[in-house]
């Protein structure tokens, strides 16, 4: 049984802490770090590890432990909406395991967060006990600072499992049990950020858009430029490609081009093939981020 987790975390600026996060993941016997990535504009880190169901689900739960102890929300800014240290905690099934399993180990993992940590959990995606609850952008979209006024007040907000109270610095988390997911952001050719959520509005599938895709437009101060954040849910449904043509269209339209791509974290083989890299302008993609190829001898 292999089971892979993607937690991601509020942190994307101070390496020390997304450390000491990752040796308490690696501390945990029958888990394998996979990957590690820093985003300083999103002030967002996503760390990649797999193991079986015990392994995974305890290190998830010591990785959420000093997120909460590390990660003060009431000090932090970035570009990526967030509502928790840990911000999103989804478990995806690799090889011999079934949703389902994910599923309890979702809602096993968010209950001792909750009960033990005294954080708010929300389950979402295929965890979810409400179907207004599995899509995490409607969970997520007061953010922090919205939902510390909402949470305790609003009946709607009633968490899954901890207190009916935000946490004061950790805020909350969502926890959920989801197929494999890229993370795949596409910089534009120009600093309006108006541009870049008319674009993402236009994709995205909640708005009519492309099937299995959300997304986000930002401006992103580092590289002085607006970018298209976006989430290929299913890039079986929508591959990359598909996507990254769409935008270019949406951004011709506006008035703008597109100046690079990037994979963040890890993708399938068959969601990348070697062609499409030039077509893609990937930007700073390793083949160490080939999914396959990290896990090896596990075969996935």
């Amino acid at each position: 049984m292999i089971i892979e987790c993607v937690p991601n975390f509020s942190e994307g600026r101070r390496k020390p802490v997304v450390e000491a996060i990752a040796q308490e993941i690696t501390a945990v016997t029958g888990v394998r770090l996979l990957d590690a990535q820093m985003d300083a504009d999103h002030n967002r880190s996503v760390v990649t590890f797999i193991g079986d169901r015990v392994a995974v689900g305890e290190a998830a739960f010591l990785a959420a432990k000093r997120a909460v102890q590390e990660i003060d929300l009431r000090a932090h800014q970035g570009t990526h909406p967030r509502m928790g240290a840990l911000d999103v905690l989804p478990f995806v099934p690799i090889r011999d395991v079934r949703m389902e399993e994910c599923v309890e180990l979702a809602r096993e993992v968010g209950r001792r967060i909750g009960e033990e940590l005294r954080v708010p959990v929300f389950l979402y995606e295929a965890a979810a006990t409400r179907p207004d609850r599995r899509n995490l952008a409607d969970i997520r979209k007061p953010q922090f600072e919205g939902l510390a006024e909402l949470i305790g007040k609003d009946p709607e907000r009633v968490p899954d499992f901890g207190p009916n109270a935000i946490h004061p610095s950790a805020g909350c988390m969502a926890v959920g049990a989801r197929p494999p997911l890229i993370a795949y952001n596409i910089d534009l050719d120009t600093d309006n950020e108006k541009v870049a959520k008319a674009i993402a509005k236009k994709i995205r599938e909640r708005d009519g858009g492309l099937p299995a895709i959300k997304a986000l437009g930002m401006y992103i101060q580092d590289r002085r430029c607006a970018q298209v954040s976006i989430n290929v849910c299913d890039y079986t449904r929508t591959s990359l490609k598909t996507v990254f043509d769409a935008v270019v269209r949406e951004a011709q339209v506006l008035g703008a081009g597109v100046r690079s791509s990037e994979v963040v974290g890890l993708c399938p083989q068959s969601a990348l093939p070697d062609e499409w890299r030039a077509a893609l302008k990937l930007a700073g993609f390793k083949d160490e981020q080939i999914i396959e190829r990290r896990l090896g001898d596990t075969k996935a």
